[in-house]
């Protein structure tokens, strides 16, 4: 069976790539940069006010999500290493906040926290892991792909 949309969105091919690293890069630098400008508040509703570790994830989340997106311009390493970064914090997220509340990325009525499953950081620690594993490759234009 051919693919009809094949044709038309060969023209766009080389630039695929750029939706999942653009999104990813943007939600990190996002979600990062909230934490970082409400550091105390994170600590203490996330990591039971540990504000170091705190400290820690946002800087984590912000460099992978520049990293994400830099590496584009630089070096398949520079990509991995970001991929790298956000790892940790997703299992971090999953196993101290989200696991108990299930897979679902909502909160579930009657839920005492506004928290929700897993789902999300499951997703996000995929597409890490897609990046750790293909550096560049997700890019036409890259030069060390």
């Amino acid at each position: 069976m051919t693919d009809p949309l094949a044709s038309i969105f060969a023209p766009l091919r080389p630039y695929a790539g750029w939706a999942l690293r653009l999104t990813f890069g943007v939600t990190f630098i996002f979600y990062g940069y909230a934490k970082i400008t409400g550091l105390g508040g994170f600590a203490e509703m996330m990591l039971g006010g540990n504000t170091l570790l705190a400290a820690l994830v946002a800087f984590a989340e912000v460099a992978a999500g520049i990293g994400i997106i830099g590496g584009a311009f630089t070096s398949s390493l520079v990509t991995r290493l970001a991929g790298l970064a956000v790892i940790p914090v997703m299992l971090g997220a999953i196993f101290m906040v989200h696991l108990q509340n299930g897979f679902h990325f909502m909160a579930q009525p009657n839920d005492p926290t506004p928290m929700g499953g897993w789902n999300f950081q499951f997703v996000l620690m995929g597409i890490a892991v897609f990046y750790l594993l293909s550096g560049n490759k997700d890019i036409e234009s890259s030069a060390d792909a």
